[in-house]
């Protein structure tokens, strides 16, 4: 033990020794310490505080004599103590144990006050005869509950447990061993063990110690070691540890037995505790002084070391060491904060030590590192590369890794550098910049093996300690592709697996089946990105495998029927793979639309097969280059006869023939989807009208155009179709079948031809004649807009229209003489009614019925007689006697009628609707006009329809 190290971790604070205030007259019997003080008992009963300078606080009698042993609580600031007092009966022992609340003062007088005693007890009585009492402690279980433990020279230990300030107690007595000789069975000494619910209570004579059970009832004892020690020799370590100081050694007992001892040679006056170190004031046989030393058993060194006078009491309170003498001066000894500990350490370039002191006082991960590093530092120094660098590797995570890391970039020292990035991985703190490094050492040392287990080491997928883009990106530049791959395949990178096999290694036919064994969502992404390259050279798998997806036709063909086809990648997300392929784009769109007939996507992809079909050049490689083979497409469906283009006589215009027939087929291929994709039962086609309609026009595909046309009910654009193309025949088969009315056509269709042929400025005179026919047949046009039409054509002769002109004539005076026989009739009855109502305001009437209308009994009065010459009753008439009850029907029949009108008279959109529908519009506004429904303005405006103003009788008179 005379080995270990001495360092001068304490010093004495307040400038060295003090003394204890003069207020404290008796002799000192014992201590304690707690909530901030210490607490004195002395010989004359009195108990004084005193603060954390030493300075006296207050006093007050506890006792009457001595107080002999005292312990300030922790939980409560309660104080107990056991002290004698006045021998009030020979029967009674005088020693007492009281209890004091510091928290409630009694004054006593006006300068002085005492803690108020809240409970005092006899400790002996009959059941517990007297004995001395050599020691004391008190445990604060749960409050306000007390285990107070008293230990005598007899070997028994009284205890008393409960709530003592009520008395509300239990006692028990506790055997240690039944010895003769006293000397060697009083109890120096008392510890207790809290481990959860297990209660212990350790107990140490001169010659044995034991451990009591506590919660085993009776208490079970059991002897640990027949050796003990003194008074004052006893104390616990803060992991509940017993501990014995004897002249050969100090002892540490656990519950199960002895456990190490430290050989420190000389008695030991006073044993301690503090924060992990080992207080002891041992006596030197052989110069008779008293030396305090502080032990840390961990680190094997002595903390501090000192020569002290006769020490009476040893406490611990505001982080320091208090040592009490017996000629009542006081020593102070505290902690120096570690900062200068280590200082002096490391002047000393003991850095074991102080890595050694930071890790067993539990310092912060970085105070430890700190210390690693400059240990490091100074091996680093010495040139001890290998050392300083296993120094480094235990600062990762706290310490920059570049220090390091610029500290061994030289090549000389790149095995160092690669076992700490090697460490740095393995702890997941390497970035990228530390990746590529590690990889770069691997790649330049050539270490095949060793870049082998940190690439293919790792377990599980996804659980890399690198950047794996990095890794991948520095194998790949170096050459290792194969490392490379292994990364990219095992993180789920598949676009970087994929660009190795496709650009640095050519592997097209290994990239496909790569793809084959993704995902479907997977493969999708990456054959949107590396479709380009798949489709040039080897186009047929690409498009196999792009039909596995978009069909998913890996399945059976029930289960691919019962697919959701909505959840399916759809073609049109991978046109763009095809943007330099165009008829591989045709062929994978038509295989699409032959296995799937309802995908969501069928407009867009009938709308690319559009844009495909109806375009006059695809741009082939093999039409742009002559030495070049093509598509590759084509030459793998076999569409290309390799003999025929290795034949001499296929030249140009072999070539320009291929490229005219491939365009028609594409036309052909073009209309019919167009009306297949339009069925008769559909409002709308599968594909955009409007750029239907443009790549027709585009492309001058006129079958196309027309189609579309008449599917969009746009027959006067059917009809320009046709002018455009100067097809007569056509034009009046067109108008044949779309100028129907009674089929739904438009038969202004007729007009716009008749105009078309008015102003062509040739002789069409057969034409002429045939359209004059359905003209004539439908009474399309009045005759005079014919003839004024037809008259701008000079190569037109008057016998085209003779035969036309002449039946019109015929049937114009036919019509003529009818509408006059009308005027006449009308103007007849007009006169004769004018007559009667001329008559009804002149000329009297006489009524000559005798029967009544109604009942056709005789008339008698009351009767009313109406001017429509019928008779009623006054009874037959009830309340209505205004009206004629035979005549009304129809008089309300004509105010309907009237009422009708007017009504139609306002709705201005019925009456133009009914001009532009009718093939007269002079005939409705005619009719109008007859019907007394249009009429003038009294204000000088605008004429318009307007309401009646004139009012007819009622029906009766």
């Amino acid at each position: 033990m005379y080995q270990w190290r001495k360092f001068e971790f304490f010093e004495e604070k307040s400038s060295g020794k003090s003394s204890i205030p003069n207020e404290v007259e008796g002799k000192i019997e014992c201590c304690s310490s707690g909530r901030g003080k210490i607490v004195v008992g002395c010989d004359d009963g009195t108990v004084n505080f005193l603060d954390r300078g030493l300075r006296f606080i207050q006093g007050f009698p506890a006792h009457a004599s001595s107080v002999l042993f005292l312990q300030q609580l922790k939980q409560r600031n309660f104080l107990v103590t056991v002290g004698e007092d006045e021998q009030t009966s020979p029967q009674i022992s005088p020693i007492c144990l009281k209890v004091f609340d510091l928290d409630k003062m009694q004054q006593e007088s006006s300068s002085t006050a005492s803690p108020e005693c809240i409970q005092i007890l006899r400790i002996f009585t009959n059941q517990f005869p007297e004995a001395k009492i050599t020691s004391f402690l008190v445990l604060e279980e749960a409050p306000p509950i007390l285990l107070i433990s008293i230990g005598l020279d007899n070997g028994c230990i009284y205890c008393i447990k409960g709530d003592i300030a009520r008395e509300r107690i239990t006692r028990f007595k506790l055997q240690v061993e039944n010895v003769s000789d006293k000397s060697h069975t009083s109890v120096t000494g008392l510890g207790f063990r809290v481990d959860g619910q297990a209660l212990q209570l350790f107990a140490v004579t001169p010659s044995s110690v034991s451990l009591f059970s506590l919660q085993d009832h009776p208490p079970r004892r059991q002897t640990l070691d027949q050796i003990g020690c003194d008074v004052n020799s006893v104390t616990m370590s803060d992991r509940l540890e017993l501990i014995i100081g004897r002249p050969e050694a100090v002892y540490f007992y656990e519950v199960d037995g002895r456990g190490p001892c430290w050989a420190f040679e000389g008695e030991k006056k006073f044993l301690g505790w503090f924060r992990g170190y080992l207080l002891c004031v041992i006596a030197d046989q052989r110069t008779g002084k008293n030396t305090f030393n502080v032990y840390d058993l961990k680190n094997r060194l002595i903390a501090h070391s000192i020569v002290v006078g006769e020490v009476s009491h040893m406490l611990c309170e505001w982080g320091s060491i208090v040592l009490i003498m017996s000629d009542k001066t006081a020593l102070c000894i505290g902690e120096k904060d570690m900062e200068s500990k280590l200082d002096m350490l490391f002047k000393k370039n003991l850095y074991t030590v102080a890595i050694n002191l930071v890790q067993s006082q539990q310092a912060d991960a970085a105070a430890t590192a700190e210390v690693l590093r400059k240990y490091g530092d100074h091996l680093y120094g010495k040139q001890d590369y290998d050392e300083a660098m296993a120094q480094y590797i235990n600062t990762i995570g706290h310490l920059e890794p570049s220090y390091v890391i610029q500290k061994f970039l030289d090549a000389q020292r790149i095995y160092n550098l690669t076992n700490y990035l090697e460490k740095l991985h393995e702890k997941g703190l390497a970035s990228k910049d530390h990746t590529t490094l590690l990889l770069n050492c691997y790649t330049k040392l050539k270490d095949v093996e060793k870049l082998n287990v940190f690439i293919k080491s790792e377990d599980g997928i996804g659980e890399h300690k690198f950047d794996v883009e990095t890794a991948i990106r520095v194998c790949r530049a170096a050459g290792y592709h194969e490392h490379a791959m292994y990364v990219a395949k095992k993180a789920g990178k598949h676009e970087w697996y994929l660009k190795i096999l496709l650009e640095d290694l050519g592997s097209y036919h290994e990239a496909l089946q790569y793809i084959s064994s993704l995902e479907p969502s997977q493969a999708g992404v990456t054959v949107k990105e590396y479709g380009k390259i798949l489709v040039e050279h080897k186009p047929v798998e690409t498009i196999e495998i792009l039909m596995r997806l978009c069909t998913d036709d890996g399945e059976s063909t029930k289960k691919s029927k019962q697919t959701n086809i909505s959840m399916l990648p759809s073609p049109v997300d991978f046109v763009n793979v095809f943007i330099h392929h165009p008829q591989s784009l045709m062929g994978f769109l038509e295989q699409y639309i032959t296995r799937v007939d309802d995908s969501p996507a069928q407009v867009e992809i009938h709308n690319t097969l559009l844009e495909l079909y109806l375009s006059n050049d695809l741009n082939f490689p093999a039409l742009s280059q002559e030495n070049s083979s093509g598509d590759l497409y084509l030459k793998a469906k076999g569409s290309i006869d390799v003999g025929a283009a290795s034949s001499s006589a296929d030249t140009k215009g072999g070539k320009g023939t291929n490229k005219e027939k491939d365009c028609l087929e594409r036309f052909e291929k073009g209309l019919r989807l167009l009306k297949s994709a339009w069925p008769p039962h559909l409002e709308q086609p599968l594909y955009d009208v409007d750029l239907a309609v443009i790549l027709c026009e585009m492309n001058a595909v006129r079958e196309g155009l027309l189609f579309l046309y008449e599917k969009m009910g746009l027959y006067k654009e059917v009809i320009a179709c046709y002018i455009q193309a100067h097809d007569h025949e056509g034009l009046i088969a067109c108008c044949k079948r779309l100028g129907d009315s009674s089929k739904g056509g438009d038969p202004s269709l007729w007009g716009d031809l008749l105009k078309y042929f008015g102003e062509l400025g040739e002789d069409c005179s057969k034409e002429v004649k045939e359209v004059l026919t359905y003209i004539e047949r439908d009474d399309i046009l009045p005759p005079i807009m014919v003839l004024q039409t037809l008259s701008r054509n000079p190569c037109l002769t008057l016998s085209v229209v003779k035969d036309y002109t002449a039946r019109k004539l015929e049937q114009e005076s036919k019509l003529i003489e009818e509408d006059r026989r009308s005027i006449d009739k009308y103007q007849e009855d007009t006169a004769a009614m004018r007559k009667e109502i001329q008559d009804l305001r002149t000329n009297a009437r006489i009524f000559q019925l005798s029967k009544c209308t109604a009942c056709t009994f005789t008339l008698d009065l009351p009767a009313v007689h109406f001017m429509c010459m019928h008779s009623f009753h006054q009874r037959c008439l009830g309340d209505n006697e205004k009206e004629c009850p035979e005549c009304v029907p129809d008089y309300r029949s004509v105010l309907e009628t009237k009422r009708s009108l007017e009504q139609n008279g306002r709705d201005h959109d019925q009456f133009f609707q009914q001009v532009k529908n009718s093939k007269d519009g002079f005939s409705v506004i005619a009719e109008y006009f007859g019907k007394g429904v249009v009429s003038k303005t009294s204000n000088g405006t605008a004429p318009g329809i307007l309401r009646s103003d004139s009012s007819s009788p009622h029906g009766g008179f």
